[in-house]
């Protein structure tokens, strides 16, 4: 699971992180709206934790603009204020669930694995095109055609099909897939786009994965 957190107080954001890390999430973080609204338009994640006091854009707005373009991210909506009024404008412009601040660590992770439980329980497959990704087998289909994936394959076009018709940088496919900590290089990624190519030829998809020179992949 991948998880966006967008928070404007840098330590407290870096220490969101590191503790849905120890808690096996891959997380990373976003200072301000128009940052976090940017990464969230990736639609790579599998959950955003949002701030409401945000610079430049609001937490609100965030959550209004996201739901507007039919991102469907679950979002976890943070603020300092408790009023009945802010709790309800959260909740009216999108968030899936509401938390105080301040707040236990462990509270913070019994929401968000409640979140992603329930998103993983709703969605199985993502669809582009004529192409089909089974979430659960691990497999892409075209019409009556399938092909098994490798994990590695299975993590690239995953990231390619939420993003869509956007562009990923391969810098960002090899942090999401690979890890930030790994000695992998950008070459890697190349490689398992190839072989996401030969099987999408093999499959008889029309969907195709493009490369734009200096900014990354996307498809088409």
């Amino acid at each position: 699971m991948r998880i966006l957190v967008v928070e404007d107080e840098q330590i407290l954001a870096d220490s969101i992180v590191e503790l849905l890390k120890s808690n096996n999430y891959e997380a990373e973080a976003a200072y301000d709206g128009v940052d976090g609204l940017d990464k969230a338009r990736l639609q790579i994640y599998d959950l955003i934790v949002l701030d409401v006091m945000l610079p430049k854009i609001n937490g609100f707005e965030v959550a209004t603009t996201l739901r507007r373009e039919h991102n469907g991210t679950p979002i976890l909506m943070l603020t300092a204020k408790s009023d009945l009024d802010d709790r309800v404008r959260g909740l009216d412009s999108g968030a899936d669930y509401y938390l105080t601040k301040p707040f236990e660590s462990r509270e913070l992770i019994a929401c968000i694995h409640a979140l992603t439980r329930r998103q993983k329980d709703q969605v199985d497959e993502i669809t582009f095109g004529d192409l089909r990704l089974d979430l659960t087998g691990i497999s892409m289909s075209c019409g009556a055609e399938s092909i098994r994936l490798s994990s590695k394959e299975f993590d690239v076009l995953r990231l390619l099909m939420q993003a869509g018709s956007s562009n990923i940088p391969k810098s960002r496919i090899l942090d999401q897939v690979w890890g930030y900590d790994s000695e992998a290089i950008e070459n890697n990624v190349e490689v398992y786009v190839a072989f996401l190519r030969k099987k999408l030829k093999k499959l008889g998809s029309s969907v195709n994965i493009c490369a734009v020179r200096g900014v990354g992949y996307h498809l088409e």
